[in-house]
């Protein structure tokens, strides 16, 4: 992807290194995230972690966290190259996502775009949502409409997933700002609301139809981007799409455990989520992505 020497967002709120950094203090009876594997597997691509943080809290006694230090001024400089240039690389990744949502958002829906902020940090941090560590993977966090990434996710990407490439992570970030998206339109709410009044199986489907649909947004995003920025080099597509076929359901359960169990799905199969995604690159049109009333799906 072309990047280097273009606009970065100044909605970055790097949480990362020295002075106290973005490492909270966990106390009391609770559990680590990371230790279960297929809940973590299931949040990789930014699914609401209401229900895990939930979990958490009930194994006693919750957590107690220091306020992170914070920049917001932008990615700092850390002394780590690689992980500096990654940080550039998703601040101009974000910076193309702004540009791309405020002039879609009042042709479209006619109202403004609420640019949501980026967290970076390390090792752990807390958000509205409640604390979040690095086994949680990218997510967006609606109570403080903030998305919170730790640059490691990265190389688990590349290679626990196989999904390498500089814009495999822009479709993680794209995916993530495509939450923020369906918070401002209400989509957001309408499934919350089911997982206090519909069955599991029935807050499941709309938790897949809610995940599907940010994938079709991160596609209706590259659609755009490419023609403002002309940015996709040989290959990009082909990152982004192994990256959707990586965190499918079954493909993250058959890794995992070894077998499939459909019924448990959170966020679409690996065909599915490849499906959608190309849709919204292909087409760049929003109102094609009503993943709700999708039948099949």
């Amino acid at each position: 992807m072309r990047w280097q020497g273009r606009r970065k967002s100044s909605n970055v709120e790097d949480r990362r290194g020295g002075g106290g950094g973005s490492r909270a203090r966990k106390v009391g009876g609770g559990f680590g995230i990371g230790t279960i594997l297929i809940v973590i597997f299931a949040l990789i691509m930014g699914k609401n972690p209401a229900d895990l943080l939930q979990l958490f809290n009930a194994g006693g006694g919750g957590a107690v966290a220091t306020a992170p230090a914070t920049n917001t001024n932008g990615p700092v400089t850390t002394g780590n190259t690689a992980e500096d240039q990654l940080a550039a690389f998703v601040s101009v990744v974000l910076a193309d996502t702004e540009d791309v949502w405020s002039e879609l958002f009042p042709k479209h829906f006619g109202r403004q775009y609420q640019k949501p902020k980026l967290v970076l940090f390390s090792g752990e941090t807390v958000s509205g949502c409640g604390m979040a560590d690095s086994g949680t993977g990218p997510f967006y966090c609606p109570a403080d409409q903030k998305m919170y990434i730790d640059l490691s996710f990265y190389e688990t990407l590349k290679n626990r997933f196989k999904a390498p490439g500089d814009f495999a992570m822009a479709y993680v970030l794209a995916h993530e700002v495509g939450h923020h998206v369906q918070f401002l339109l209400g989509y957001t709410q309408q499934v919350d609301k089911l997982r206090r009044t519909a069955s599991k199986a029935q807050y499941n489907d709309a938790s897949v139809r809610l995940e599907l649909m940010a994938d079709f947004l991160a596609g209706v995003w590259a659609h755009h981007g490419q023609k403002k920025r002309r940015f996709l080099e040989e290959g990009d597509i082909e990152e982004a799409i192994r990256a959707a076929s990586a965190v499918g359901d079954d493909n993250i359960q058959m890794q995992s455990q070894g077998y499939v169990v459909p019924e448990s799905f959170t966020h679409g199969t690996s065909e599915q989520r490849q499906r959608w995604f190309a849709k919204g690159l292909q087409t760049g049109d929003d109102s094609q992505g009503d993943t709700f009333s999708a039948n099949p799906l």
